[in-house]
């Protein structure tokens, strides 16, 4: 029974990376992501249902567009795809089963996935446009500040480590409003600020000390191998300037938290 119960997790899954490709194509270009039908980006005709479904759609159509002809980008086939097994490796690392369904384990599930949501459309918007948009940066705080609820409330977990990370945030938007008025531009650094707060209150300090660690690490291998290679001696100011730091912070932060969760359900 477990197997359908896993199966019926890996279509939500995948349904949602139907959604996680819409929202990284659309967000940037401020269109809207729930009420607008899908088309075509290339000939804007409108999707029927048959042109929709996750994975398989893509599979019947060969990659290409039933209307115009073009080419499909394989990636919304492979993120609909990793985005279905994540699920279930999510399910099953926290003990989310027939067996196990719970109230509690519910609400566990439905918090992860959301935060999940929250890493992959500031990851997938910083990787092609590299900037963090206030839309996902406010989700990412709305389910923060549920979470902490749900933690004091339910959990019965201290409150005062989360008023921290409130004032935090508070700060934050404070100094990137008045940044905005000023110059008349959003900050990016204020942005990852931002991400590297939610993702403390859903994965740990531990988790996102990793992570950074691991971002930094990543960032010095490929800045030394390009200075070794002599392709940008004194452009290193610009290549900092081209970091996707949101989108690094994402998959290694994702990354440690899977680990985390199968050394806890596996070692301990």
């Amino acid at each position: 029974m477990d197997y359908i119960f896993y199966l019926f997790i890996f279509i939500i899954g995948i349904v949602f990376g139907s959604f996680y490709t819409l929202a990284v194509y659309r967000i940037p270009k401020k269109q809207d992501i729930t009420h607008t039908h899908s088309y075509c980006p290339n000939c804007q005709h409108k999707l029927s249902f048959l042109d929709l479904i996750p994975l398989f759609s893509y599979i019947f159509l060969k990659g290409k567009c039933r209307y115009c002809k073009e080419k499909i980008r394989p990636r919304y086939f492979i993120i609909e795809l990793i985005s279905g097994l994540l699920f279930v490796i999510f399910a099953h690392l926290i003990n989310f089963n027939l067996q196990n369904l719970t109230i509690a384990k519910i609400l566990d599930f439905s918090f992860l996935i959301l935060y999940f949501t929250f890493v992959v459309l500031i990851a997938g918007t910083d990787k092609d446009n590299r900037q963090i948009y206030k839309g996902i940066s406010y989700y990412g705080i709305i389910i923060s500040i549920m979470y902490m609820i749900y933690l004091y409330i339910i959990v019965h977990t201290s409150i005062y480590r989360y008023a921290i990370y409130l004032i935090l945030y508070a700060v934050i938007l404070l100094l990137d409003n008045i940044t905005l008025r000023k110059y008349a531009k959003n900050t990016y650094v204020y942005g990852i600020i931002l991400t590297i707060i939610t993702m403390c209150i859903f994965t740990g300090e531990y988790i996102v000390f990793e992570s950074i660690i691991t971002v930094l690490l990543a960032s010095f291998i490929y800045l030394l191998i390009k200075t070794i290679q002599n392709k940008i001696k004194a452009k290193k100011e610009k290549f900092y300037k081209k970091m996707q730091i949101g989108y690094m912070l994402g998959i290694s932060n994702i990354s440690f938290l899977i680990y985390i969760l199968a050394v806890q359900q596996y070692f301990l």
